[in-house]
């Protein structure tokens, strides 16, 4: 079970899934509980289980 950091994301977060490099970076669109949704940049919106996929934050 992923770490539970994806309680500091939020919407409009950067975010990249080391998992899935190719996807690209993308932007949180909304957080519901432990599902989160991002835009990425080379996958489109993405419907994520945070206690399954550790998203990281990506510094601007």
């Amino acid at each position: 079970m992923a770490a539970q950091h994806f309680l500091f994301i939020e919407p409009g977060a950067r975010v990249r899934n080391p998992a899935c490099p190719d996807w690209g970076t993308g932007q949180v669109q909304s957080v519901i509980g432990d599902r989160i949704t991002v835009n990425f940049e080379d996958a489109g919106k993405v419907l994520v289980n945070a206690r399954v996929v550790s998203l990281e934050l990506v510094d601007d």
